[in-house]
């Protein structure tokens, strides 16, 4: 089943956020057999984070919940609201995305 996992920043919480990235992206890349998709929630300035998302597939609310209570930035206190919500897969175009620039 999918899952999305919406994760708003706390204000003013880019030190964690810069403290807690290598090990945000260890913990996708060992989970990557359950990540469909993920990445950062932007301003319109294309820079600045305020949140993220992960689309995740799991066989329970339960599991998805237990992924997210363990993801370092959440464990480090980054984010003011999280939702998980079970989803649908409905259409379905990854070529459309935009390739991600070099350090994002």
């Amino acid at each position: 089943m999918l899952y999305i996992i919406y994760q708003v920043d706390k204000p003013n919480s880019e030190a964690i956020r810069a403290a807690q990235r290598a090990a945000h992206f260890k913990y996708l890349d060992d989970h990557q057999d359950i990540l469909v998709l993920g990445g950062a929630m932007l301003a319109e300035d294309g820079k600045t984070r305020l949140g993220s998302v992960l689309i995740i597939n799991v066989p329970s609310l339960e599991a998805a919940e237990r992924f997210s209570a363990n993801e370092p930035f959440r464990q480090a206190g980054l984010f003011d609201r999280v939702e998980i919500t079970r989803m649908r897969r409905g259409q379905w175009n990854p070529a459309a995305a935009p390739a991600t620039p070099e350090g994002n």
